[in-house]
Formats: structure tokens, C-alpha cells, sequence
């Protein structure tokens, strides 16, 4: 009987390899789910890996566009960051990880399938919720029930524990392993570490894989053009490109330029406070972008009841809630919001810092023609305004008037907030 194990080459599930052919007696067939970060040699070399572990079989996946349709154009459509920081690089990868896990076990009769989740971190639940919601099949399917096993997590393993079982069994394990936990992907880096268990640690300059420290990064300066069609990125300094070729062209842009390094606190799926630093030059300077253009073309009220839902859609796909129905009820929505966000966004790197220099857009309603930030302008004159700024204030003004009746009757007296009074507040 078939096995499927979820496998990245890391210490994890490398360990995993060998451990489960031994202790369930089941042809392990590893899976490599490519959602960014690999080269054709890193793809080779983790197959590699796979069969000297005893993998009965390997097999790559390459999901990036797949990331992309499926989670990241939604993400970008609602500029969402969780905290306001992180760009949510991990969550995302997993839907598409699971799905392409459940297919591979689907495909081979394996009803077994397993991940290298810690017993600590998000991603356990993230799998575990996605590989038995999609092994139970669409609506009126039959589906079938699969064991989920994560050996790391039952096992309560530490990185050392893991490295010593493999050198044990002849595997070389780099001591660069055990030290930092390094996750790439299309929309980022996360990196984990001693660092990061401390609410202050800072990670040492070796720690970041990709990025130039600002401070060795050129001294002149990166002026791009990123241009949108209805929400997507679709073109650097007027070169067209698809979504993954342009997220890792401006990546590597970015990197290059000391940008896009950040670091994390937030609140795990268990409940527990976590810290991640990341690398994310291509999804912040996309997000900055996108953001910037919508403030040109979107009405005041779009903005913000667009902005509560997106922030509900992180919350979702970062906990592993993106196969809830109200996701695609969210999504429907960003979809709509989009339709004029065309435009280009001018962004400037420099020395690690990000700058939107600004946006042009067919569809802006910053139009000076008739609407100018001044003394003049084609929509009204001073008499409007001051009957309008009369109005504007009048709830303000009726609640302090309430609030000095209620304050003179505990005081025995009558309130002298009269109609007089309550225009001058307004």
C-alpha cells in the first residue's frame, strides 16, 4: 500500500522518509509541491534526496501559477497584510500544496498521507484541515476517509533529534540545518530561528538567504514601472510578463536593493504569541503598488469596506480556513472591486527602503480639471462649503447637547444648550 509524504528535501521530512517506511512498512512516494523558491538544480537535487532516503517514488508539482490564480491575486487585490506587516508568504502555499498532495494520493490509491508539521506551528492545521476536507471529495462525490500522519508532531521531535536519527542512518545532515528553519516560496521567504523564540532577537546578517544588507546595497538608486490591468500585475518598466515570471523578476529586483526584509508577531492558529522574520521584496512592493492605485480610482467607501473583508480573507487563508464558502463569497467581491484598477505605479528602491513615487490610471477620479485641492474648483463655491461644513458637524453637536441636559439634571439645574449653541458646535 502506497504512502504520500509532502516533501520540501528539509531536515523534517527527510527524517520522515526513512522513519515511516520503518515503522509503517509502506512505500513512501514523496511529493514536491514547487510554490517558488526552487531552481531546476534545487528541484534535481531534492529528487536526489528523496530516492537516497528510499522514496519509492518522486514526483514535482509545479503549482506557481496555480498559487497565483488560486490565493496570491486575491491577496493583492485586497493589499493584505496581516499586522500590517507580513505578507502572508506561507499560508497561501499550502492550500495549493494540499491540493496537489490529495490529487497525487488520489491518483496512486494511497490512503495514507503525511507532512513534516512541528506540533507547534500553523501548518499543521493548515494540512490537516485541507488534506481531510479534500480526500472527502466535492459535494455529492463519495470521497474517501485518509489517515493523516505527522511524525515530527507525534514524536515531539526537536531539529537536533531529527538530524541525529538521520546521521544515524548514514544521512549527512549540514549543521546549517538545525540552526535556522528557511521556507521559500513565490511570495516570500520566512526564516525561523533562536532569534526569533525571543520577542527582541535579531536575526545576524548571515540569517537572511536572499537579500543584500541595505546598508552593502547600491548607491544609485531603482526607479520601476509596474503596470495593472483590473488588479493584476501585468508589465515591469513596459515589458509584459506573466504573474509568476513578474513576481520573480521584481524579487530578485528587490533583493538586490536590500528590500523587502521585515519581521513578524502575531498570533498563531493555537493561540500561542509567534515571531517569524521574512523576505518578501516582489508581494510588498506589489501591495504598495496596488494599494496606491486603488486610492486613485476607488470611491472612499470601496477602500474601506473593502479593507474590512480583506483583512477577514488573511485571517482565513493564514489559518487555514481558505476552503470555508466564505472565502469565495469575499473573493467575489475583490473580483468587482477591480474592474478599473488599471494604471502604472511608479516605485523606487533604495538602500532597503521601498517608496511609491505614484500612479496614473484612465479610470483616476483625481481629476484637477474640475475638482482642485484649494480656493477654486468646478464643484461648488465658499457658500456650499460653509453650509456643508454647518451640516456636517450637527450629530456632533445634538450628542453634546444631550450630554449637557443629562450633565445639568444630575446637577439640579436646566440645560442652557440652546439652538444657538448647538449651531456653534456644528
Amino acid at each position: 500500500m502506497p504512502l504520500v509524504l509532502a516533501f520540501s528535501g528539509g531536515l523534517d521530512t527527510s527524517f520522515c522518509v526513512p522513519y515511516l517506511r520503518e515503522q509503517t512498512g509502506l512505500d513512501v512516494h514523496t511529493v514536491t509541491v514547487n510554490t517558488g523558491g526552487f531552481s531546476a538544480a534545487d528541484l534535481a537535487a531534492v529528487e536526489a534526496r528523496a530516492v537516497a532516503l528510499g522514496a519509492a517514488s518522486h514526483t514535482t508539482v509545479d503549482a506557481r501559477r496555480a498559487l497565483w490564480d488560486r490565493v496570491l491575486r486575491h491577496l493583492v487585490a485586497g493589499n493584505v497584510l496581516r499586522g500590517s506587516v507580513y505578507p502572508l508568504c506561507v499560508g497561501p502555499e499550502r492550500v495549493v500544496q494540499a491540493e496537489a498532495l490529495a490529487g497525487e494520493a488520489a491518483r496512486l490509491g494511497a490512503t495514507v498521507v503525511a507532512h513534516g508539521s512541528t506540533g507547534a506551528g500553523n501548518d499543521q492545521i493548515r494540512f490537516d484541515n485541507a488534506l481531510r476536507l479534500l480526500a472527502a471529495g466535492a459535494p455529492g462525490t463519495p470521497g474517501q476517509a485518509v489517515e493523516v500522519l505527522a511524525p515530527i508532531r507525534s514524536l515531539g521531535l526537536s531539529r537536533e533529534d531529527a538530524a541525529a536519527f538521520l546521521r544515524a542512518r548514514g544521512v549527512d545532515v549540514s549543521a546549517a540545518t538545525t540552526a535556522y528553519s528557511v521556507n521559500r516560496g513565490l511570495w516570500g521567504t520566512t526564516i525561523g530561528g533562536a532569534e526569533t523564540h525571543a520577542a527582541d532577537g535579531v536575526l545576524p546578517e548571515h540569517a537572511w538567504p536572499d537579500t543584500v544588507a541595505p546598508e552593502r546595497a547600491p548607491d544609485d538608486a531603482l526607479v520601476l514601472r509596474i503596470a495593472f490591468e483590473q488588479g493584476v500585475p501585468t508589465a515591469l518598466d513596459g515589458d509584459a510578463l506573466d504573474p509568476v515570471t513578474l513576481i520573480e523578476t521584481l524579487a530578485a529586483m528587490g533583493a538586490a536593493h536590500g528590500v523587502g526584509r521585515g519581521v513578524h508577531v502575531g498570533d498563531t492558529i493555537l493561540g500561542i504569541k509567534g515571531r517569524v522574520a521574512f523576505e518578501a521584496p516582489a508581494a510588498l512592493t506589489l501591495i504598495a503598488a496596488h494599494r496606491e492605485l486603488e486610492k486613485l480610482v476607488l470611491t472612499r467607501a470601496q477602500q474601506t469596506h473593502k479593507a474590512a473583508l480583506s483583512d477577514v480573507y488573511g485571517a482565513l487563508v493564514h489559518e487555514g480556513q481558505f476552503f470555508d464558502p466564505v472565502c469565495r463569497d469575499i473573493e467575489a467581491l475583490l473580483d468587482s472591486s477591480q474592474a478599473r484598477v488599471t494604471g502604472e505605479v511608479t516605485v523606487r528602491f533604495f538602500k532597503g527602503a521601498l517608496t511609491v513615487l505614484g500612479a496614473t490610471s484612465p479610470h483616476s477620479l483625481f481629476d484637477a480639471g474640475v475638482a482642485r485641492y484649494g480656493e477654486s474648483n468646478a464643484l461648488w463655491d465658499g457658500r456650499d462649503a460653509e453650509g456643508f461644513a454647518r451640516i456636517h458637524g450637527v450629530q456632533a453637536g445634538l450628542a453634546a447637547r444631550a450630554a449637557r441636559r443629562a450633565a445639568d439634571a444630575t446637577d439640579g439645574g436646566a440645560s442652557t444648550l440652546s439652538a444657538e449653541h448647538l449651531l456653534a458646535f456644528s
